[in-house]
Order: structure tokens, then sequence, then C-alpha cells
């Protein structure tokens, strides 16, 4: 049956496992198989073309994998190769990018919103494009943050040198009045806490996790495809490209306890 069927989540390496967490919480019936391409990571640094290739193939080996909804985990790809990912696929696509610019749009009260993201989404402007459509009159502050995700790869999610990288980034978006930031990047919601503590207590930060399992939800409810409750959880699948081992150790910080078998996928 298709609602017995899996959701294919995936990401360019660690981050999208806080989707993955969110969709546990939000929908603990399902089933996710995800797909994590740590050999090729950072995405945020490489070219659009190159990119694209590389989420065609993953689309394809998820799809292989008879999943009934794709979840697009990645800004990176989202802002530049979604067009690639719903060419290829015949089921529903939800990407956090999408997500989480409808979040933004509806809850900043002065119209000014900041955007913390890769190098290659902040470039392509896919944030600023997604926000006026749900919101024209905004005003997009997007700042490319490099350095969070090695940072986050490497498990310093509330280390000094994290927080002195935070407050510089931090500095010129918020000298801009903004009262909305979006975490633009799978990786980001790790370092909430962080964040939470360096801007004022009336900054909403919107968590890309959160508000794409809330986004998933709905499609599924609205196109009848969710999984009923079973007598047993649902088995999860994890497939990396590289180092199963440390995606393990830092996955289990997403996931807030261990992950069961980690697959290594061999091109």
């Amino acid at each position: 049956m298709t609602r017995e069927r899996p959701i294919g989540v995936f990401d360019s390496g660690i981050g999208g496992l806080t989707v993955v967490h969110a969709l546990m919480r939000a929908l603990p019936n399902e089933r996710i198989v995800y797909f994590g391409d740590t050999a090729r990571l950072p995405y945020g640094t490489k070219s659009s073309a190159t990119i694209a290739g590389y989420a065609a193939q993953i689309t394809e080996f998820l799809l292989k994998r008879d999943v009934k909804m794709l979840v697009v985990a990645c800004n990176t790809m989202a802002a530049v190769a979604l067009p690639v990912v719903t060419g290829l696929s015949p089921v529903p696509v939800v990407d956090v990018l999408d997500a989480g610019a409808r979040a933004a749009a509806g809850v900043s009260r002065v119209g000014r919103v900041g955007v913390l993201a890769t190098l290659t989404t902040v470039s392509s402007g896919a944030y600023e494009r997604a926000l006026r459509i749900h919101a024209p009159e905004l005003h997009v502050v997007a700042k490319a943050c490099p350095l969070f995700v090695p940072l986050v790869e490497e498990g310093w999610l509330d280390h000094p040198v994290t927080e002195l990288t935070a407050q510089e980034y931090l500095r010129p978006v918020l000298a801009q009045g903004v009262d909305t930031l979006v975490l633009g990047c799978t990786h980001y919601p790790l370092l909430k806490p962080l964040l939470t503590r360096l801007v004022s207590d009336t900054t909403v930060l919107v968590d890309s996790a959160e508000t794409t399992a809330a986004r998933v939800a709905a499609v599924l409810q609205a196109q009848d495809l969710c999984r009923p409750p079973g007598d047993m959880p649902p088995a999860h699948e994890y497939h990396v490209t590289d180092v199963p081992q440390r995606f393990r150790a830092v996955g289990a910080l997403c996931l807030g306890g261990p992950l069961p078998d980690v697959h290594l996928v061999r091109w």
C-alpha cells in the first residue's frame, strides 16, 4: 500500500537529521529513509551545476527505495536544484527552503527578516524570492555563514569558537533591525540554543527542521498518505557516502539518541 511506503529525506551530510528528528516527533508512525552525502560535503561552496548532478543521483537512489514522498532537507539543493528533483520525482516533494520561507513570512511583525545560510544559497537569492512570494513587502537581509557547517560537523555546538563566529555573522544582520531570523541550513538548528542567547528576546528564530515537518504532515494528510499506527515502531534507514562512524556520533546529537545501523553507499 502507498501509505505504508517510507518518506525519503536527503541532505548534504548530517544536518538533515534535524529534519528527521522533527519528522519523528510530528509523525511517529512514518518510516524514514535518510540519505546523507557525507563524502561530498559541503555543498554550500560548490557550483549549481555540480549540486544539480548530485541531487539527481540521490533522487534516483531514494526513488529506488520505493518512497512515497521526497523531502529535500538541504537548503542549498532546494535553492539551486529543486527543478531537477521535481522533474525526476513521481511522488510529492517538500523542501526546507519553501517551508522556512512560509513560516518566516507569517511571523515577522516589522517586515524585516534575516536569513542565515550557505554561500550558494545566499548567492542564489532563493530565500528572497520565496519570502516575497508569501509577503511581497518584506525586507530581507541574507548572510552567508560558511563556517557553521564544519563547526556543527565537528560537534562544536556550544564552543567558544562557534560563539565568536556566530557573533560576527549576526552583527550586520541584527544591525538592520530584523525581528525574524531564518536558520536557512539544516545544520543550523543544532546551533539554536547558542543563537538564542545571542539575539534579543523579541527575535523569532525560524527552525527549518520544524517548519519542514509541519509542511510534510500537511501534504501527507491532504493526499491521504499518512501511515496508520502499527503494533511495532517504524524501522528507519540511514545511508551515507562516507565516514559512517562520525555520522553515527554526531547524528546522535541530532536525534537525541543512538542511531541504528548506518549503511555506506558506494556510487
